[in-house]
């Protein structure tokens, strides 16, 4: 018999924002239930938090869609932020010179997962 799927995961790729920061928001809410994500993030001022607060409505949405499970009972199981491919440019500086600069990206992750009784 096929084993019952209990959890459901996203991922937003080459998010334009460096993983440093949006693990300062990722770490508040891995976790907490999806309810209470949800209002952690809609009230955390920073710019990772929409993107965040979006991979885990997909998340939601693959768990209830994909695989029926109910809003209620996730839990956030796993969240992790990896570093993507960073962008490189140049800042011209003085005397011909120039300075490197780093537009870094991530890749975010958020696995859902149905609450363990007990």
């Amino acid at each position: 018999m096929a084993e019952q799927v209990t959890s459901a995961q996203a991922t937003a790729k080459t998010v334009r924002i460096a993983a440093r920061k949006i693990r300062l928001v990722v770490d508040l809410i891995r976790g907490k239930s999806v309810a209470e994500a949800f209002a952690i993030l809609k009230f955390t001022p920073r710019s990772a938090s929409p993107v965040v607060e979006k991979v885990l409505k997909s998340a939601v949405a693959n768990a209830e869609n994909n695989f029926d499970l109910d809003r209620e009972d996730l839990v956030i199981s796993k969240v992790f932020v990896n570093e993507g491919p960073t962008l490189k440019r140049f800042r011209p500086r003085a005397k011909g010179s120039a300075s490197p600069i780093n537009k870094r990206t991530s890749h975010i992750t958020v696995v859902v997962s149905e609450k363990q009784e007990g």
